[in-house]
């Protein structure tokens, strides 16, 4: 195997085209949540997953899980939680059962937010989708993303 070896080169492609994709997409929706709500992509990310925490088993999310779900490290995860919970946008509490553990939840206004910039988000989505679908390097891995969305309805 060589560094010009065409399945390397088609790999290489392959993941140059969905780095592409995701930076346009990211940079869409980044401006879009910015300009109509002072909201980053990773903020509404973070409120949307806390927003679906509930009181049931396995219902609060640690903060590693938190993590994994913003594709952040925990310590970023930790600062973002600490800057919207700084805005009033998230409260922390002890566990009931366990002192140790600090649970994380979106407040009255954070909820608020996140609706409102739910429909921001969505447009935005779709516009960076539409966009991408116009490029031939692009308009497959838009297709695969579309693919994916219509299986989980």
């Amino acid at each position: 195997m060589t560094a010009t070896d065409p399945v390397l080169t088609g790999l290489a492609q392959g993941w140059c085209a969905l780095s592409l994709l995701h930076g346009r997409i990211e940079n869409h929706v980044e401006r879009a949540l910015q300009a109509a709500h002072e909201l980053s992509v990773r903020e509404f990310s973070l409120l949307d997953v806390l927003s679906r925490q509930h009181d049931g088993p396995g219902g609060h999310l640690q903060m590693k899980q938190v993590a994994d779900a913003v594709v952040l490290s925990q310590s970023a995860t930790t600062r973002l939680v600490t800057r919207l919970e700084d805005r009033g946008l998230l409260a922390r509490y002890l566990c009931p059962t366990d002192r140790r553990g600090i649970y994380t939840d979106v407040s009255p206004s954070g909820l608020a937010l996140l609706e409102a910039a739910r429909p921001t988000n969505d447009r935005a989505l779709r516009q960076a989708l539409d966009e991408a679908a116009a490029d031939p390097v692009l308009a497959p891995l838009v297709r695969t993303v579309e693919s994916l969305s219509a299986t989980t309805a």
